[in-house]
């Protein structure tokens, strides 16, 4: 705020203006002491945990199955060719009917079409095979 007469005299004009800068250094002061007191907040949680189960004493061996898929589409199941499609799917309704599955690993070859390899996955998920898996990746690997 100006006061100061309008009188048009030599005197220069009286400035009224509050000054702000102590108030703001204050005000930074607090801000950084009620940043130091403030405690640490800990996010944890406590759970009840069950105890570890013992370990199982012989634990048997899984069951695996290879299936190979050659380069021409041929069909392997554990080193024997297989002579169509719906002989690979009543190998794969087998292993989907035991009530303890045996493990199913599908190694395509390199070079094998992807509808090959694509016809016998989808045969393995529709038939309810749950322990399926692909093995022999590294070949793509350069």
């Amino acid at each position: 705020m100006n006061v100061g007469s309008s009188s048009g005299g030599d005197e220069p004009e009286v400035m009224m203006d509050v000054n702000t800068t102590p108030l703001i250094d204050v005000m930074l002061v607090l801000i950084v002491m009620l940043i130091i007191t403030i405690p640490i907040q800990l996010h944890s949680v406590n759970l009840d945990m069950p105890p570890p189960a013992p370990p199982i004493e012989n634990p048997k061996e899984p069951v695996i199955h290879t299936v190979l898929i050659d380069f021409d589409g041929k069909v392997y199941w554990d080193e024997n060719e297989m002579p169509n499609h719906q002989a690979v799917e009543a190998k794969l309704a087998e292993v989907a009917a035991e009530a303890d599955q045996a493990e199913v690993h599908i190694k395509p070859n390199k070079l094998a079409e992807y509808g090959a390899v694509a016809a016998v996955m989808a045969s393995a998920q529709r038939l309810g095979v749950k322990k399926m898996g692909m093995v022999g990746n590294e070949q793509y690997v350069k």
